[in-house]
C-alpha cells in the first residue's frame, strides 16, 4: 500500500492535473479525517452507490462539482500549500454539494446555490481556522452554518424550493416520541446507515465501501467508526428515540466523527482515550436529538452541528489523556481539522 501511495504521490508532483484529481480525493476523504487518495475512490464510490440506489445521481455530481469549486477557489486564493494539497479546503465543499442536491429541487438555480455554498465554505473555513486554532480545528462548522444559511434563504427565493427538508422527520418541540422496540436486525441497519449517513446516503453498501476506505488508511479509525455508530444506536434505543430516526442513521452519522476525531485524530488511542470518546460519543446522540427539536421551527436538518459543538467543547479542556494535545496534533498531521 505505501508503494502504492508513493507512486501516485510522484505521478501526482509531475503533472498538474494529476495533482489537482489527487487535491480533490483527499478532500473527499477528508470528510472522515482520511488523507488518503486510496480512500477518497473508496469514499466517491460510496457516494456515487449511495445515490444512484436512491434514484437520484444528481447528488452525487453535486458533491463532484462543489468539491473541485471548492478547491479551484481555494487555489486562487493561495491558500498554504500543504493544507491544500491535504484536501483541507474541499471536504467541507463537497458536504455542501451534497446536502443542497439532497434537500432542494433539481432546476438550473440548484447549480449555481451548489457553486455558490461550495466556494462561500472556503472563506468560511479559512475563517473559522484563525477563530478556533487555540483549541483544535473548524471541523465541519464551514459546511455546516453555510448549509444552514443556503437552505433558510430558499423560503424567501421562489426559484428554490425544498423537496426533502425534515418539516415531518424530526421530532417536534416538546412533543417528545413514544419508544418502540427494535429488532436485532433494525439496529444492524441502524449502526450502517449511521456510517453511509456522514454522507447524507441511507445505504448499507455506502457505509461498507466508507468502512473499507476508513481501513486502508487507518484500521484505527475504521475501528472507531463502528463502535461510535454501534454505541449511538444503543444509546438512542435505550433513551427511547423515535424507531425511524435511530434504523435510519439520523441519529448516529454525528457520533460517528466524533469517534474518529477524539479517539484517532486529536489524541493517540489508550484507554483512557477511549473513556473519554465513549463519554463524547453519547453525548452527541443526546445533543443530536437536542438540535433536531430546537430547529424544527426553522424546517432545516441539525447536520453535522452536533459532532462540531460535541467536539469543541471536549477539545477545550485540552487534557492530555496520554496523548498529543489538540493543538500538536493538529499541527502535526494534516487532518480535517485545520
Amino acid at each position: 500500500m505505501e508503494q502504492i501511495l508513493a507512486k501516485w504521490e510522484s505521478l501526482a508532483a509531475s503533472s498538474g492535473a494529476l495533482r489537482f484529481l489527487d487535491i480533490n480525493l483527499r478532500s473527499i476523504g477528508q470528510v472522515m479525517f482520511q488523507n488518503n487518495p486510496l480512500t477518497g475512490i473508496l469514499f466517491l464510490a460510496a457516494i456515487a452507490w449511495g445515490s444512484y440506489a436512491a434514484g437520484a445521481p444528481r447528488v452525487a455530481i453535486a458533491g463532484v462539482v462543489a468539491v473541485v469549486v471548492a478547491n479551484l477557489v481555494a487555489e486562487l486564493l493561495h491558500v498554504e500549500t500543504e493544507s491544500l494539497h491535504a484536501g483541507l479546503y474541499g471536504f467541507n465543499g463537497i458536504l455542501v454539494g451534497l446536502a443542497l442536491a439532497t434537500f432542494l429541487a433539481p432546476g438550473a438555480l440548484l447549480w449555481v446555490y451548489v457553486m455558490l455554498g461550495a466556494a462561500v465554505s472556503v472563506v468560511v473555513m479559512l475563517g473559522t481556522t484563525n477563530v478556533v486554532k487555540p483549541w483544535g480545528g473548524a471541523l465541519t462548522f464551514p459546511f455546516v452554518i453555510t448549509t444552514w444559511l443556503l437552505l433558510l434563504a430558499t423560503y424567501g427565493f421562489s426559484g428554490l424550493a425544498g423537496t426533502a427538508l425534515p418539516t415531518g422527520n424530526v421530532v417536534t418541540a416538546f412533543q417528545p416520541y413514544q419508544g418502540s422496540p427494535l429488532q436485532l436486525i433494525e439496529l444492524t441497519q441502524g449502526v450502517f446507515l449511521s456510517i453511509s449517513q456522514v454522507f447524507l446516503k441511507a445505504s448499507s453498501v455506502a457505509a461498507l465501501l466508507l468502512l473499507v476506505g476508513l481501513a486502508v488508511s487507518s484500521l484505527a479509525s475504521a475501528a472507531f467508526a463502528l463502535g461510535g455508530a454501534i454505541l449511538a444506536v444503543l444509546t438512542a434505543h435505550l433513551f427511547g428515540a423515535e424507531s425511524d430516526l435511530i434504523t435510519g442513521g439520523l441519529l448516529g452519522f454525528s457520533p460517528v466523527l466524533t469517534a474518529i476525531a477524539l479517539g484517532t485524530v486529536f489524541y493517540q488511542p489508550s484507554w483512557r482515550v477511549v473513556v473519554y470518546t465513549v463519554l463524547a460519543t453519547v453525548f452527541t446522540v443526546i445533543v443530536q436529538a437536542a438540535l433536531n427539536v430546537a430547529l424544527t421551527p426553522f424546517a432545516i436538518p441539525a447536520l453535522t452541528a452536533p459532532f462540531v459543538l460535541v467536539t469543541w467543547l471536549f477539545l477545550l479542556p485540552r487534557q492530555r489523556l496520554e496523548g498529543a494535545p489538540a493543538v500538536a496534533r493538529d499541527n502535526e498531521r494534516p487532518a480535517a481539522v485545520a
